[in-house]
Formats: C-alpha cells, structure tokens, sequence
C-alpha cells in the first residue's frame, strides 16, 4: 500500500496523441491534514474513497488505501468535502513499460498540466516523454489536496 510516484510539469500538449485513454475525473477532499488526506473522487461510473498518508522527505513515497464506493455516495461525500472540488481530464498515455498519467486541470485550475508515473521502487528507472517539463515531485503546491486550496489561476507566476 505505499504508493511511489515522480512528478512532471508538462510543455507540450503531444501527450494527447500518445494517449490510448482519457477520463474525466471530479474530486474533493473530506481532510487535508499534513499527515493524512481523505479523498472523494467520480471517475466515469464509480466512486472511490482514499487515504493518503505523510510522504517522504524526497516527496516519492506515501501511504496509499483506496476503497471502490458507489457513485451515488461519493457524489453524497463530495458535498461534505472542504472548500474546492478539483476537477481534470487525465490521460493515459504508454512510455516503454510504464504508464503515465497527464493530468489537465480545468476550472480553477485550468492551465496547469502534470504528468505522474508509478514505480515499483525509488530508483526505477524509466523513459521520459519528450513533453515532459520541470520535475515537482514533493513540491507540495502541485498536490491536488493544496490544489483545492490554493488554486493555479492565483498564483503569481
């Protein structure tokens, strides 16, 4: 259950010809604590609910459950949920033998694009897209709990 993932900004939208699958996705958050978030989250027909623990100092690795609800109760949770619902389009688009997922925001956060691809460990090596930008892993500002909170069209940039 510890999730491992690297972080990318993204500078070109070639990412959506690579992609084999889009989904929209809607979410909000019940907690945001620093050490925990809960998160409600609409993903086509389903409805999920996770747990995020405190990541590591270098950002990579956290605690992760995940629970498969109804979709009529997350939409029920969602409305419970702290101030800021995340909405975006993902991507999924194949890089040798991992997947990455490409993130759009829109709303609030339209303009921001981030690229996420899980590893099996820390060290793993992989290919990087050529769209890919600047690394944020562990850069908090760019996780979709801050992202509620403080949303890209406000920052300065």
């Amino acid at each position: 259950m510890t999730e491992i993932e690297r972080k990318f900004l993204v500078k070109s939208k070639a990412y959506k010809e690579e992609s084999f699958k889009a989904t929209r996705i809607t979410q909000g958050f019940l907690n945001t604590d620093k050490n925990r978030t809960i998160r409600v989250r609409i993903k086509e027909d389903k409805g999920y609910l996770t747990v995020k623990g405190k990541s590591t100092s270098n950002g990579l690795s956290r605690f992760e459950w995940e629970k498969e609800i109804s979709k009529i109760d997350a939409e029920s949770l969602l409305q419970l949920c702290e101030k800021g619902i995340i909405d975006k389009i993902r991507y999924h688009v194949r890089a040798d033998n991992h997947i990455f997922e490409v993130d759009e925001f829109l709303a609030e956060n339209e303009g921001l694009i981030i690229a996420e691809v899980e590893l099996n460990s820390e060290d793993e090596v992989f290919e990087k897209p050529t769209w890919l930008a600047k690394e944020v892993t562990g850069d908090i500002k760019y996780y979709n709990s801050q992202l509620s909170k403080q949303p890209y069209k406000f920052w300065k940039l």
